[in-house]
Order: C-alpha cells, then structure tokens, then sequence
C-alpha cells in the first residue's frame, strides 16, 4: 500500500483530501502546519507528499527547499490558492514535482499523484507473480509459462495497476485516470478492448478468465489467486 502524507492547515480540505486518498486505497498522514510537516516527512518518509504553499510556522516553499536540501527524493505536489506564473515556477525551483491550483478537481489530483509514483518506478527487482506469469517492473518484461510476452506500453501499465490493487473492484473511471489520466480521450470502451486484448495474454482461457474479471457495471477486479475475493 502507497503511503501519502497531506500537509496542509485548512481542517475541512485537510479532511476532504485525507477521506478521498483514504478511499483510493493509501496509508494516510495528515499534517497541519509546516513544523509539523517536516517532522512527519523526516520520520515518516511517505512514497508523496501533498503540500500545501500556504502554512503556519513553515510554508510551503521552504519545507520543500528543506527537504530536498536534505536529500529526501520523495514526490512532492504542491497545493497553492495561487495562481501566478512566478508561484508555479518557485514551487518547481524549490523541488517540487507537480503543481495544482486551488480549486481543483479530486479526480485530477489523484490522477497527478498516481502518475508522478508510476514515473518514479518500483524498485528494480521488485516483480509481480501470478499463476504461471511473471511481471518484472524494473526491466519492464512480461512472461508466461516462462516465455516472452510482449505487451504495448498502456497494456504493460494497466497490468501494473491492476496488480498494484490485487482484490479490489476499480471502476472504468479510476482505471482511466490512473492509466491514462484525466485529460485523456480515452474512453470507457476503450478500457473494454484493452483489458480483452490483456486478457488474451494473461488468461489460460481469455474467455473465462480466472484473473481479470468483470464486476457487472462498474468495471474490473484482478485477484492474483483465483477464488480469493470474490
């Protein structure tokens, strides 16, 4: 489970993104002030941190020249009611990954943190298994029965995120964001051909497929181990 941690002094938006990322299925860390935050990012070491520019005691700005002057690598967007073109570029300059502006979409921002962890990649030997196929992220190589599958790259990533979220039902719209993201034309129909071409190379038999099921006007769930969540 990826962890988040959310830094920032607003309680009721600190506990609209804290429910919401909760939702999404991450570890949650809240934070409601700068010094604080530092604390918990110092500690904690979260997979991202959401940070709002705007905080008592330490802002925004300076947390981020902080850490990144310490060595913490960790993903870092930035929240801000701002939208001057200098605020955008400080907030990169200072280290920051991502940038949104106050008010957003819920649905964007996930889609934003989802792609900045897909962009800092697993660890190279960190692999997937299931049934007689292997996924190993760090080469980005896929094999079955211990031969050579070649996946595109979208197929290869909607693997990635199924696998990541063994056992849950993911509706058609999360798949989107989070594959292809929000500004995306892609469409539900077209989750429909791609998780039918995956399946036809995942799957023992593509048309009963024990791996990547349908859930009945939502979307799809994969189970590792056929039968363990149905």
């Amino acid at each position: 489970m990826k962890s988040i941690l959310i830094i920032e002094d607003d309680a009721s938006m600190r506990r609209g993104l804290k429910d919401n990322f909760s939702f999404a299925g991450y570890a949650v860390t809240t934070a409601a002030d700068g010094d604080e935050g530092l604390k918990e990012a110092m500690s904690r070491r979260a997979d991202l941190i959401v940070l709002d520019v705007m905080l008592p005691k330490i802002n925004g700005f300076e947390l981020c020249r902080y850490l990144r002057n310490e060595g913490i690598d960790t993903p870092i967007l930035m929240l801000t009611a701002k939208g001057q073109e200098e605020d955008v570029v400080l907030g990169l300059k200072t280290g920051a990954d991502d940038y949104l502006t106050k008010p957003f979409g819920m649905r964007e921002l996930l889609a934003r943190c989802e792609a900045m962890l897909r962009r800092r990649g697993p660890d190279k030997s960190q692999t997937h298994s299931f049934g007689t196929c292997r996924l190993d992220l760090g080469s980005r190589t896929f094999t079955r029965d211990g031969q050579a599958v070649k996946l595109s790259p979208k197929e290869f990533e909607l693997l990635v995120f199924f696998l990541e979220n063994d056992g849950k039902a993911l509706s058609r719209d999360r798949i989107m964001d989070a594959v292809w993201g929000w500004e995306s034309a892609v469409t539900p129909r077209s989750i429909d051909r791609f998780v039918t071409a995956l399946r036809a190379k995942i799957e023992p038999d593509p048309q009963e497929p024990t791996h990547l099921l349908t859930v009945r006007e939502f979307g799809y769930k994969f189970l590792k181990e056929p039968g363990s969540a149905q």
